[in-house]
Formats: structure tokens, C-alpha cells, sequence
């Protein structure tokens, strides 16, 4: 009989490289389905392949390697992407913000550790500092609400900086006391090191750096070039004394604005880090996990506890007196303990660190324990981080309507038709010419896409073909047009590409027709392109010619009004309405009806417009029934985790092939706050699936029950 465990674990060193890429390709995938936190995602499939575990890999020499590179690589794109101005502009309030949100948790949990947990006082210390730490694992949030320069966000920002600089300085202390002693003569020697090691590094990497930027522009060249300053500042931290994570935060910190958070350079290094070297690190961590403690006793479970309910309390308190202190509203004190709450890869980072202090021969400061309850400890911050700054960027947004910003945005117009098929594409041109502001002389933009393969030459002579035909048509109007037939291995990436070169403002193209309801409703790669664009993308399906439509019937969603595209896609269905003098309804709250007749009356007087009120989203269906087929019915949607989205939104294709089957068609994705195009950062930096797999468990439920 074959036994497998006589192969592992695996010793060959390409298949353990082969098992590790495949854990870093197959972890974001599920954790996305779950919505978990993508770190913790490494670090569980480290626990299933590791000695406790399914025993699959050994954790052998490049583990280490690679581990100690992606340690670094994790404390140097903290500081790295670090928002300098920010910081400067608000320096008195960080600081006071940054003390708070650093002393409230560390005291808690230091005098939690020591009279609860029995630690020693140093592992007590050195924990403390972790949970005084903080990541901003939720700030993408506020980026999607349009937040990012609201006062509660500079200030989380500035503070969290402020917290770990502090923290890895008393961690720092700590690892120099294990390794040279704790008197006063040691300690001057220390700080003496300590201000010699910073000022050298201040003083010398500027220098280095802009020489050798300006010298040297080989991307290559660069990218080495920063990576050897990282360590060769982790390695003198080493030297002098202090542990090599802080030299690399520092370097970070120096380098900052010489890597512009936009740039090819900051790209490259990302890319290198999240793609191998701190994924890497989280699989080893997850190896030395032995998930046999947390079925030994309930003493982890009551680690784990004390570790979330002190540190997640600490940062309460500080978010809260700084609000109290500075005369913010509440909501912003929310807002300010939601973004300060999170541990994530750095709070590894330094339990690691602990688990190499070797109190006595055998025994370390931090062990099994700790790394297990602090494992845990991150998954619950960062679902406690992100629903509750979910839950307060909602609100401020609601409270801060920005209209006059949203009015300005009409003029920066170019729409972008991605076409395909003939029997589409004349439409789609005819409808972008309705709705276009022919005063602003702005051009369309053609696109047609086709596939990277054997059949490449011939599908671009159809395109050429298809885009002179549809040259031609805006030519005969009198419309400026620009046509381009692009190449690319996949279609969503190559229309989000020419919308960036073509620096386009909203994209209109058509919608496939399917005869059953299934989850292609949105075509081959429609859903990929509305989740990694931000902008204003109109679907349409166009049964009959537009000449034809005698009336306009528009669903409203509530609270579309807070959303930043808000008065572009409503003066796009006005300018199409006056243009085919037809009737338009709008079917809202009253809210949002307001803003809509002062809207059409100002700018639209012609339009003639109709208002209904509709109090839930639910009452969609019931519009089929006074749809005719000779109108056009326009659907103002939402992507997930903006404002006016909600739930029955899902419900969207199902609805539409039940009750508006054979009508002509429109549905509108608003602009919406952030930019999710090219968006990497280490706290996030894979893909999350847009379809959970609770949300794929219900709707089974729901089917068989």
C-alpha cells in the first residue's frame, strides 16, 4: 500500500518554491471569497503546510532568507508610504494624537500583561508596544468615500506613524538591553548609538540618493539601488544595537520623498514585496504556529482576549479624548478609532522579534502562546477596524454633501465606446452623440479590443473595419472622433488602459443579451471592468432606434445624491431627453427628487420632466408593469461599498431578464470616491472577490429552502 507521508515533507528545493507560489496564488482567492484579511490568509496556509499541520513543508533555510527580506520589506513600505505633508501640516494635533494613541493601549496592556497574563515585565513591555501599534488596514475605505483628506484621516494617518516610530523605539531598547545590559553607562552608550545611527542615516541617504537618482535612470539600476540603502540601514541597526526592522522603517521614512507614491519605482518595489517577499514571510510565520495549543486549553483563548478587549480599548480612548480635545464631531472620533484599531503585518513583525530574545538556554520571551494569540488578536482587529470605519466614513459622507465640487466635474468630458459588435456599435455612437455638451468640443473615443491570439491579424482588420464604419457616422454629425483598435491578453485591461491614456471621463458600451438568467448577465468582462474603474461606466441594451423612444423612465436609487457622479449622469439622460424631446420620469425618495427638479430647472428648463416618488429600491419590479416598449428604462446603480448601494442591487441581473426582458435598457455605475485603477499597497495588496462566499452559501439556502 502507497504512503504518502514517506514523501513529505518535501525536501526538493523547486517543488517547495512550486508549493509556496501556489499557496501565495491560492490564499487571496479564497480569503477574498471570505472576506478575511488576505495577511491572515498567508498565515493560515503557512499553519496547514508547516510541522504542525498537514506536514507538507519543512521550514528550511530559505524560509529564513526570504523571511528576513520580507520582514524588512514590511517595516520599509510602512514608512515608505507614509503621507509626509499631511503630517507637517497638522504636526501639533498628530502629535498630540499620536502620544494619546500610543500611551492609552500601551499602558493597558502592559499593566494587563503583567497582572492578568503573569508575563515578565519585558514581555509585558515589549507586547504593550505591539498593541500601542497600530495599521491602516481600513484606510482603502476612506479613499472609496472620498475621505482621505478629512481631518480624522490626516490625523489617524500622521498618528499611526507616530505610534510605531515609538514602538519600535521601545522595542529596540528592549532588544539592546538583552544584548548588552541595563546600566546607566549602557544606556548613555546606547542613546550616544542611537543619535549617531539616525543622524548618519538623515544625513547620508539624501544625499546618496538624489545623487544617484539624478545620475542613473535605469529602472533596474534604481530599484537595486533602494533596496541596498533598506539593508544597509537594517544591517548598521543591527550593528549599533538595535533590531534590523527599525533601520528599515527609517530608510523608508528618508526615502519617502524620493520614491513618489505614483512612480514606476514605487510600483517596482511594491510589486517585488507583495508578490514574493512578504507573503514569504507571513507562510513562514504561519509555520511555527502549532495549532495543537488552541485545543490544549482555554489559556490561549483567554490571551487572545485580553490582547483584542485592552488594545482595541486603548485606542478607543485615545480616539475618543483626541475628538473630545480638538472639538471634532463624534462621528470623526469614530472615524479616528476605526483607522487606528487594526494590527496587521507589523504586530508580527515584533512578536518576532520577541521569539528570538532568549531569556535562558531553551526558553524565549515571547512563545508559542503569544504568536498564536496574536495571530488571532489581528483577525478580530481588522474586522472591529473595518466595519466601524465603514460605518463612520458612511455617515460623514451623508453629513457632507460636496455639490458645487460635483457641478464642476460636467466639464471634464470625453466618453469612451468600447465596440464590438456592428449591430451595437452605430447605437452606442448615435446615444454618446446625445449626450455629449457639443459647446465643450470634446471628442469621442472608439475603441475596439481584441484578443492577444492566432486569429490577432484578422480581428484587427475587423476592427479597423468596424471603427471607419462608426468614423464615418460621427463624422456625418459633425463630432470629433478619435479610433483605436488595441491588442491585449485580456479585454477589461486593455479598456481600463485606454481609458487612462485616453484620459477619458466616463465609458458607454453595450450589454449582451442572454436568454437565461445565469451569472454571465453582464458579459465576459463587464463585472471586472465596473469593479477596477471608479468613473462613470453606462451599460445599455438597445432594442429598437433611439429615434423611437418616446419616453424616459429613470429609478433612482436613495441617497444617490451623496455620490460624486451624481449631476453627471443626470445631465447625461437631460442632454439625451432634449435632444429626442421626449418626457423623462424620475422615480426616487424625495431627497433626492429635490435636488433632481432644481438640477433640471436650472440647467434643463426645456426637458420636460416628471417626478414619482419611490420609497424603496424593492418597487423596481413594480415599474416593469408601466415600462412600454417604446420607452427607455435607465437603472442608477452602485458599486459595493459606496453610499447609495444596498443589497437588492445584487438582485439586479435576475430582475432585469424576469421583468424588463426585450426592453431597451440602461444601467449607470456612478463615478464614485477613490481610484481603485493600479491600487497596491502592502496592507491590501491582492484582489477581493466581488462575490463573497457567505453570499454564495445564502443564496444556495435560499434556493433549496
Amino acid at each position: 500500500m502507497l504512503h504518502l507521508s514517506q514523501y513529505f515533507p518535501i525536501a526538493d528545493p523547486t517543488l517547495i518554491f512550486f508549493v509556496v507560489l501556489l499557496m501565495i496564488l491560492i490564499s487571496p482567492i479564497i480569503m477574498g471569497r471570505l472576506r478575511i484579511p488576505h495577511i491572515i490568509g498567508m498565515v493560515l496556509a503557512g499553519v496547514i503546510v508547516g510541522k504542525y499541520g498537514l506536514n507538507i513543508l519543512e521550514r528550511d533555510a530559505s524560509f529564513e532568507l526570504f523571511g528576513r527580506v520580507g520582514l524588512y520589506y514590511i517595516m520599509f513600505l510602512a514608512g515608505l508610504e507614509m503621507d509626509m505633508e499631511g503630517l507637517k501640516k497638522n504636526r501639533n494635533r498628530v502629535m498630540i494624537f499620536g502620544l494619546l494613541t500610543f500611551l492609552c493601549p500601551f499602558i493597558m496592556t502592559y499593566l494587563m500583561g503583567v497582572s492578568l497574563l503573569s508575563y515578565t515585565p519585558l514581555a509585558a513591555l515589549l507586547l504593550a508596544a505591539i498593541m500601542a501599534s497600530n495599521t491602516l488596514i481600513a484606510y482603502p475605505i476612506v479613499g472609496r468615500y472620498g475621505l482621505t483628506r478629512h481631518t480624522s484621516s490626516t490625523l489617524s494617518v500622521g498618528s499611526s506613524m507616530m505610534a510605531l516610530f515609538i514602538a519600535l523605539i521601545v522595542m529596540a531598547s528592549i532588544v539592546n538591553s538583552f544584548h548588552g545590559g541595563g546600566g546607566v553607562g549602557f544606556w548613555l552608550f546606547f542613546v550616544v548609538k542611537f543619535v549617531v545611527y539616525c543622524a548618519g542615516l538623515i544625513f547620508f541617504i539624501p544625499r546618496l540618493a538624489r545623487w544617484f537618482l539624478r545620475r542613473y535612470s535605469d529602472a533596474v539600476m534604481q530599484f537595486i539601488f533602494i533596496l541596498a540603502v533598506v539593508f544597509l540601514s537594517a544591517s548598521l541597526s543591527d550593528a549599533v544595537g538595535l533590531e534590523g526592522i527599525f533601520g528599515a522603517f527609517l530608510s523608508g521614512l528618508i526615502l519617502n520623498r524620493y520614491v513618489p507614491k505614483v512612480s514606476p519605482l514605487m510600483n517596482r518595489i511594491e510589486f517585488t514585496g507583495n508578490a514574493l517577499f512578504i507573503p514569504y514571510f507571513l507562510i513562514g510565520v504561519g509555520m511555527l504556529i502549532n495549532v495543537r495549543l488552541l485545543f490544549s486549553g482555554t489559556n490561549i483563548l483567554w490571551v487572545v482576549f485580553c490582547l483584542v478587549v485592552f488594545g482595541t480599548l486603548g485606542k478607543a480612548v485615545a480616539a475618543y479624548i483626541a475628538a473630545r480635545l480638538f472639538k471634532m464631531s463624534k462621528m470623526s472620533g469614530h472615524m479616528m478609532f476605526g483607522l487606528t484599531s487594526a494590527h496587521a503585518a507589523g504586530a508580527i513583525a515584533m512578536v518576532m522579534v520577541g521569539r528570538r530574545l532568549e531569556v535562558s538556554p531553551g526558553v524565549y520571551l515571547f512563545g508559542d502562546e503569544v504568536l498564536n494569540g496574536i495571530v488571532i488578536m489581528i483577525l478580530f482587529t481588522c474586522i472591529i477596524s473595518t466595519l466601524v470605519t465603514e460605518w463612520a466614513a458612511q455617515r460623514i459622507r451623508l453629513q457632507e454633501k460636496e455639490e458645487p465640487e460635483m457641478v464642476k466635474t460636467l466639464n471634464d468630458e470625453k466618453i469612451l465606446i468600447p465596440v464590438k459588435y456592428p449591430e451595437y456599435a452605430e447605437s452606442l455612437v448615435s446615444m454618446a452623440i446625445m449626450m455629449r455638451n457639443p459647446r465643450l468640443k470634446k471628442e469621442l473615443v472608439a475603441l475596439n479590443v481584441v484578443y492577444d491570439d492566432v486569429n490577432m491579424r484578422h480581428n484587427q482588420a475587423e476592427g479597423r473595419r468596424l471603427l471607419e464604419q462608426i468614423h464615418q457616422l460621427a463624422s456625418s454629425s459633425d463630432v470629433p472622433m478619435t479610433t483605436q483598435v488595441r491588442i491585449a491578453a485580456n479585454i477589461a485591461n486593455g479598456i481600463k488602459h485606454a481609458f487612462k491614456e485616453f484620459q477619458a471621463s466616463e465609458i458607454l458600451m453595450g450589454l449582451h443579451f442572454h436568454k437565461d438568467i445565469n451569472k454571465n448577465f453582464w458579459g465576459e468582462f463587464t463585472r471586472s471592468l465596473y469593479n477596477g474603474l471608479s468613473r462613470q461606466i453606462i451599460i445599455t441594451r438597445i432594442t429598437q432606434p433611439l429615434n423611437t423612444i418616446r419616453r424616459i423612465q429613470v429609478a433612482v436609487p436613495s441617497r444617490a445624491e451623496f455620490e460624486p457622479g451624481f449631476y453627471r449622469w443626470l445631465e447625461r439622460l437631460a442632454r439625451m431627453a432634449g435632444n429626442l424631446e421626449c418626457r423623462i420620469v424620475f422615480h426616487g425618495r424625495r431627497e433626492s427628487l429635490q435636488l433632481i427638479t432644481e438640477f433640471i430647472r436650472n440647467r434643463f428648463p426645456s426637458v420636460r420632466a416628471e417626478y414619482e416618488e419611490m420609497y424603496h429600491w424593492k418597487e423596481l419590479p413594480d415599474l416593469a408593469t408601466r415600462v412600454k416598449a417604446d420607452q427607455l428604462f435607465v437603472i442608477v446603480t452602485a458599486r459595493k461599498g459606496t453610499i447609495s448601494y444596498k443589497s437588492a442591487m445584487e438582485r439586479l441581473p435576475e430582475e432585469v431578464n424576469r421583468y424588463f426582458k426585450g426592453k431597451t435598457l440602461m444601467i449607470i455605475f456612478p463615478d464614485q470616491y477613490g481610484n481603485r485603477m493600479d491600487d497596491m499597497t502592502f496592507a491590501q495588496p491582492q484582489h477581493t472577490e466581488e462575490r463573497s462566499a457567505y453570499e454564495a452559501v445564502r443564496e444556495w439556502i435560499h434556493n433549496k429552502v
